[in-house]
Formats: structure tokens, C-alpha cells, sequence
């Protein structure tokens, strides 16, 4: 029996792609040219059934346009902005992802790099490594504990990196209404900055939250005042950002994800303001391999014309 024709567009770990390989007729689409993808498409277009991505790259329409047998989207991640919803809905394709394994992976580095900025951890391994320390100490850094903390979005991420945080100092948040947690609501995103010590976006990427985090946001988090992001780059406006750190709008930043990945711009690679991250906030070999199960069982579900585990309402 012949397998169902699907299109790999980035990417993944040797154990997901083995197991991609186990079931489906695997095309790398990432590996071939545009020129190749195009004739490829010419003869074999109406042969695809599935389209398996990463959730910073998801599945732009023009391509799910040209499939016509198209029946699922499956992403290795939670994110899902780069992946038009309804187009999708309208086309008659399920999306899914991978919620919930990564949640505690996320949340941890979460708190990495909030103690690695405040304490400079990177900076200070530089300096023993690069053979300073004889010549002088690491300038002072920032105590953690008795800190506020602001969180951008209480999903279950947000929740969890709440949870993590909560024992350092007190806790705010804003989402679209106020939950029942043990901490502090804010329905405004300016009001919630002033009122911290260090932000952190959890919150999810769409239209609506693209540059969530711009100039009046950074203003009132303060020259004391620090920026965490695990969520998605396009929640940032990264000029914004990078004014704000050169002209002392803030104290610094944390960034796990950028606006055009892996492109990071310039000045905040040079900074001493700023510790970054290539987006690693779910690689761990455990979860990776759980993510890797979930997106397996829905394709397994959906080749088997079953209901799909984590399917996108």
C-alpha cells in the first residue's frame, strides 16, 4: 500500500523524522530549491495529504493553495500565527499542534533568563573565560528575590511561569479578563509595566498582539525595569526595543525569540544590556521527543480517519 504523500517544510529532531519516514512518503520540501519546489509541484501537487511544519514557520497559504488534497497541517510547537486559521477552515485542512508538553520546559527558562540577566551570568562567564578576573571583579549586579514581576498573558504557560516567579516576589498579570489566581490583575498593559520590576510575554501571537510591546509599554516599565520574551518575537517591536536599551528606557532584556528568526539584529547582539537565546525555550530531549509523539499521533489519526488529539478549534 502507498503511503501518504506529505511535506516536510523544516527540519527535526532524528527521531521524528525516522518516524515521519516510517509512515508517510516524505518530501523535504526545505531541501529543495524554489525552482525545484515549483516542478515538483507541477507533477505531484494533487499527491499531498499533509504538510508537517514548525511553528515558526507554519504553512503560508499560497502553498496550501497548491495543494488540492491537502487535509492537515501538523506543528511541531504551540505556536500556530504562521498558519492563516481560517483560510485553513475554509480549505477544508485541520491544524494541530503540540500544547501542554512544553509548558514546564518554556516556564524554566523563563526563569534562566530572568536570574541570567539580572545576575549577568553570561557576562560573568565571559570574564573568567576570557582571563579578566585577575584584573578586577564583575560590576554589581541585581538581587532577584523581592522583585516584582509582571506577566503578559496567564495561559498555561504564563500560569506556570507564574507559579515559578511567585516565590522570588509578587506577581501581576494581564489577560483578556482576570482569572481566578492568587495574583494581582492588571487590565491595562502600561499600568501592569510600571508596576514591575521585570515583564515577561507569555502571551500568544496574532494579528492583534503583533508589537504588543512597543515604546509606551517600555517607557512605563522604567530605567529600572527589565524585559523577558518566550513567547514570539512578533509581540515585540524590536526598534522600539532597541532605542529603548541604547537610550536607558530600560534596564535590559532577555530574548528567547525575535521578529525574523534567525536574523537578529546587530545591535542587540552587541549589547551588554541584553542576553539572547536561538529560541530553545522547548528543546530538551524529553520534550522534544514529546512533541514529536504528538504530532505523530495526530497524523496518525488522521491518515486512520480518526478524530485528531490536539486539533485546532
Amino acid at each position: 500500500m502507498n503511503k501518504p504523500v506529505a511535506l516536510q517544510l523544516c527540519p527535526f529532531s532524528d527521531y521524528l523524522e525516522s518516524e515521519l519516514c516510517n509512515r508517510l512518503e516524505i518530501v523535504r520540501w526545505f531541501a529543495l530549491s524554489p525552482e525545484q519546489q515549483q516542478a515538483w509541484l507541477g507533477q505531484h501537487a494533487a499527491s499531498v495529504r499533509a504538510v508537517v511544519t514548525g511553528g515558526h514557520l507554519g504553512c503560508s497559504n499560497a502553498l496550501m493553495d497548491q495543494l488540492p488534497a491537502l487535509g492537515i497541517v501538523a506543528i511541531n510547537g504551540v505556536g500556530f500565527d504562521k498558519v492563516d486559521l481560517p483560510h485553513a477552515r475554509a480549505r477544508g485542512v485541520s491544524v494541530t499542534t503540540t500544547p501542554d508538553v512544553l509548558t514546564d520546559d518554556v516556564a524554566d527558562l523563563a526563569v534562566g533568563l530572568i536570574i541570567g540577566l539580572l545576575r549577568r551570568l553570561p557576562a560573568s562567564d565571559a570574564h573568567v573565560r576570557n582571563g579578566k578576573w585577575p584584573d578586577g571583579d564583575m560590576p554589581l549586579a541585581r538581587k532577584v528575590s523581592g522583585l516584582r514581576f509582571g506577566i503578559v498573558g496567564l495561559g498555561k504557560i504564563g500560569s506556570a511561569i507564574a507559579s515559578r516567579v511567585a516565590p522570588f516576589g509578587p506577581v501581576f498579570y494581564t489577560d483578556l479578563a482576570e482569572k481566578s489566581v492568587p495574583w494581582h490583575f492588571k487590565p491595562d498593559l502600561s499600568a501592569l509595566a510600571e508596576a514591575v520590576d521585570v515583564l515577561v510575554i507569555a502571551s500568544s501571537a496574532n494579528a492583534a498582539t503583533r508589537h504588543l510591546i512597543s515604546t509606551p509599554v517600555l517607557s512605563a516599565l522604567g530605567p529600572e525595569g527589565y524585559l523577558v520574551n518566550v513567547a514570539r518575537g512578533s509581540l515585540v517591536d524590536e526598534q522600539a526595543l532597541i532605542a529603548a536599551l541604547e537610550q536607558g528606557l530600560i534596564a535590559g532584556a532577555a530574548l528567547d525569540v525575535f521578529e525574523v528568526e534567525p536574523n537578529v539584529p546587530e545591535a542587540l547582539r552587541a549589547s551588554g544590556k541584553v542576553v539572547l537565546s536561538p529560541h530553545i525555550a522547548s528543546a530538551t530531549q524529553e520534550t522534544r521527543r514529546d512533541m514529536a509523539n504528538l504530532v505523530l499521533a495526530n497524523l496518525d489519526a488522521f491518515v486512520a480517519g480518526q478524530p485528531l488529539p490536539t486539533a485546532l478549534g
